[in-house]
């Protein structure tokens, strides 16, 4: 099932690195050490930076600050990547704030002091810039 060719001129070619035991396929052992392009790249797109495809490590840290950042994008301080346009949202920004203030309340005594300290003043920050941004109308 490597190369077979199709009657209306194109050829369909199996890219799977194991057969169906599992074992490597010989013919991908020569291909085994080589990256293949993205699939960006292989459809025209531009492929991202090596820079912004970086990931920052899957912590609880990491996580409240993902969901404080959702809640500065609802208030439309960062523009929407597809529109371009910043939008402000506050019931959004609200139900954001709210699930951050449930985890607060659910991890109680479980959070280390680094966590328990970013979660207070995050909460702090985002309630006092709601009401801000309440009052503005």
């Amino acid at each position: 099932m490597s190369d077979v060719k199709n009657d209306k001129g194109f050829v369909v070619k199996d890219r799977r690195q194991f057969d169906s035991s599992g074992a490597m396929r010989e013919d991908d052992e020569s291909r085994a050490g080589k990256e293949q392009p993205p699939r960006e790249e292989k459809a025209g797109r531009k492929p991202e930076s090596k820079e912004s495809s970086i990931v920052p490590e899957i912590n609880f840290s990491n996580f409240i600050l993902s969901l404080g950042t959702s809640v500065v994008f609802h208030f439309g301080d960062i523009p929407d990547p597809v529109t371009k346009k910043a939008e402000r949202n506050l019931d959004a920004a609200k139900q954001s704030i709210d699930i951050i203030s449930m985890l607060e309340e659910k991890t109680r005594g479980n959070l280390d002091e680094n966590e328990k300290k970013l979660m207070t003043e995050l909460l702090y920050e985002l309630r006092m810039r709601y009401v801000r941004e309440k009052e503005k109308g």
